[in-house]
């Protein structure tokens, strides 16, 4: 069998020991936090059982025993076909990982990263071996939500980009490549815009925040959970998307004329927002709705993998 070594198994790390394990691969799961490692099994056989009531984990018990917590970076690294990345989120880390990294594998193990915003060029351009180095970003949590951006440094070996365009589609994920780097990939730069739009209206007093949080998830979201916004404003006008563009470009550009400055989140306008959205809820409660998400999750996964014509 195929042999990951996962670095970093917190949220994301934990969700990739569940893609990749329940698809037929051993996994061998290291953490720089020792607890974190140690919980890590456990943790990970619990989600996989979560999958199994919907269907997407055929063998739940045999998945979770091909997780193996490993004690050392070289010792998860050692052997491997693949290597994931999940570690913190700034450039010092990144540069202080990788160098470990390209140091304690193989030459022909391809590298990924799970960054979620920075560039693949940033922490590997001095590396030996830089030509097996990209960003592979999923999305929150990757072990019911399938999309993975492949984001190569100019360096990346278009080989390599093959290859774990491969990886992830034998796995049950979805990749796309962006055709060059740009900080924060694709879904994290459409996130933003959104995010700024939604703390400006309700900071300004348009709407509640529970309100806004209705439209998109009784609205946009509805729609966006089948397709992208190209294919939905092709469906609005009898033309496809020229037709709506001629339509209705003056209209929506004059609602996306505004510059954001970055005021929408500062601390004054984040506590106008607090006192809309009027909830303060305990970390428990937190990671009790984040189970209940990612449980409706995997229902609409498998639904969409029931339905005719899906494309996945």
């Amino acid at each position: 069998m195929p042999t990951i070594g996962l670095i970093g198994v917190g949220l994301i790390g934990r969700a990739w020991a569940n893609v990749f394990s329940r698809a037929g691969w051993d996994v061998k799961a290291w953490d720089a936090n020792p607890d974190a490692t140690a919980a890590a099994p456990k943790l990970i056989a619990d989600s996989l059982h979560d999958l199994a009531r919907h269907g997407l984990v055929k063998d739940p018990a045999a998945a979770a025993k091909r997780v193996k917590a490993v004690a050392t970076l070289e010792e998860a690294v050692a052997g491997v076909d693949f290597v994931q990345e999940s570690g913190p989120e700034t450039i010092e880390a990144k540069l202080a990982i990788w160098q470990r990294l390209d140091a304690a594998a193989a030459p022909e193990t391809i590298l990924v990263s799970s960054s979620s915003a920075i560039v693949a060029s940033r922490f590997t351009e001095g590396l030996k071996g830089r030509a097996r180095c990209l960003i592979a970003h999923p999305v929150n949590p990757p072990h019911v939500v399938p999309i993975v951006e492949l984001s190569p440094a100019l360096w990346t070996s278009p080989d390599v980009v093959k290859r774990a365009r491969a990886i992830y589609e034998s796995v049950g994920q979805v990749p796309m490549e962006l055709k060059k780097e740009i900080d924060g990939f694709i879904l994290n730069r459409m996130q933003a815009v959104l995010l700024s739009e939604a703390f400006r209206l309700v900071g300004e007093g348009y709407c509640t925040a529970e309100d806004l949080d209705k439209t998109i998830a009784h609205g946009l979201g509805l729609r966006w959970s089948f397709m992208g916004p190209f294919e939905t404003i092709e469906m609005n006008a009898p033309g496809g998307i020229p037709d709506y563009c001629a339509r209705f470009s003056k209209t929506m550009a004059g609602l996306a004329s505004r510059p954001y400055s970055g005021d929408q989140f500062e601390p004054e306008n984040v506590a106008r927002v607090m006192a809309s959205w009027g909830k303060t809820p305990t970390a428990e409660a937190v990671a009790q709705k984040s189970r209940w998400r990612d449980d409706r999750l995997a229902a609409l996964v498998a639904h969409k993998q029931a339905q005719k014509g899906y494309r996945g």
